[in-house]
């Protein structure tokens, strides 16, 4: 078996991936696939790491954590999605970015130590990041949700690296959100891990959630009689529908933080450009462009 762990990150997914999963979790199971419920394991996984300060579990700890999360007796893949893996949201910014994240995320892995473990993340432009984390404060000033963290420094090739230093050998799938209306299928495959020619229901809400109704209808008719040959021609498909028929409100982020100007965001917008190169050329890490 081989544990899945979808990391986040914070203000990407918004639980998206996992509803999906969850909605086809019959025909997965035919594959050996396990989509538990969230609240099977998120905190019952918290108090165990909290519990093992670190330590690997012993093989009883680790059959009671599993029977707990799920029902089956063997699974070939078991999907975990959190987006507080990482760290929870009033503790992203300390300094840098999830700067405890490859240490947090080997705490939940020491739980089964034994058991082959995968990793998937999705990162954001900061420029666009910090305004929704920030949003989901509460109580919280500008200058305290910063903590001293100065916004042109933040790298997510930085939280990679130490995930993959304190993690070594395991797999780390990381994909941009700002792609994901185009890429989705494959992310979902990649989480997953379903076989090619399986067929998942419900699969458009992040579209629905940003194409009119009419675009949307218009889209699955074409793509149901012009079947795409390729994943490129699908992208291509979805891309043109996405021009004609995104909701302006829904794919044109407003927002604001204090001090932050125009010139400011696009050199963050840059950075994350450049930062994006530097992360496909880290070692052990798979990517999915658009």
């Amino acid at each position: 078996m081989r544990i899945v762990y979808h990391l986040g990150a914070h203000c990407t997914d918004d639980e998206r991936l996992v509803r999906c999963l969850l909605k086809n979790r019959a025909v997965l199971a035919d594959e050996g696939i396990v989509v538990p419920s969230p609240t099977r394991y998120r905190k019952l996984l918290r108090d165990t790491a909290v519990q093992l300060k670190g330590a690997t579990a012993n093989i009883e700890t680790q059959a009671l954590v599993l029977e707990e999360i799920m029902d089956e007796d063997v699974a070939e893949r078991l999907i975990l999605s959190w987006d507080s893996f990482l760290s929870f949201p009033q503790w992203v910014l300390r300094g840098t970015m999830y700067a405890f994240a490859g240490e947090r995320i080997r705490a939940f892995t020491q739980i089964f130590p034994q058991i082959e473990a995968e990793f998937h993340l999705a990162i954001r432009n900061p420029a666009t990041f910090l305004p929704a984390l920030y949003d989901k404060q509460k109580g919280k000033s500008h200058d305290e949700f910063l903590e001293n963290t100065d916004p042109m420094t933040l790298r997510w090739s930085d939280v990679i690296t130490q995930i993959v230093t304190q993690n070594p050998g395991v797999p780390l799938v990381i994909w941009a959100d700002e792609d994901t209306p185009l890429i989705w299928p494959e992310v979902l495959q990649a989480v997953s891990g379903h076989a090619d020619g399986t067929r998942l229901e419900d699969t458009d809400e992040l579209l629905a959630g940003i194409m009119s109704p009419d675009g949307l209808v218009r889209m699955r008719n074409y793509l149901a009689t012009h079947p795409p040959q390729s994943i490129l021609q699908r992208r291509r498909i979805v891309s043109a529908f996405l021009d004609k028929f995104a909701l302006p409100d829904r794919v044109e982020m407003e927002f604001e933080m204090p001090g932050w100007t125009p010139d400011m965001v696009a050199a963050m917008s840059e950075a994350y450009r450049e930062d994006i190169e530097r992360i496909k050329a880290i070692e052990g890490i798979s990517f999915i462009s658009a």
